[in-house]
């Protein structure tokens, strides 16, 4: 929605235009980004090991679900979407307990 059709609605009769630009979706990159700065904020100077295993397993298990659920459970749809082929797939929704 660009920011000419965004409005406030007051009342059933009183619609006001919303001034400045729509709101700015974040990246997933951002998402990450913030993610991190924020467990780092938590780690409050303790040392912090397997971090890439860690983050791989908080990631890839909820992009294994949401990908499984938009392609309703169609692996062969779902192995083309994550650039895998099917047998990686499913070795890797066995290890989430996704199968």
């Amino acid at each position: 929605m660009n920011a000419a059709n965004r409005f406030t609605l007051h009342s059933e009769k009183d619609v006001t235009p919303i001034d400045g630009p729509a709101p700015r979706q974040q990246s997933l990159r951002d998402h990450v980004e913030q993610a991190m700065s924020a467990y780092f904020s938590e780690l409050d100077g303790q040392p912090a090991s397997d971090l890439y295993q860690l983050v791989l397993e908080q990631v890839e298990a909820p992009l294994l679900s949401a990908v499984m659920h938009y392609t309703q459970r169609n692996q062969s749809r779902a192995a083309e979407m994550l650039g895998l082929n099917r047998g990686t797939l499913r070795k890797k929704l066995k290890q989430y307990n996704l199968l």
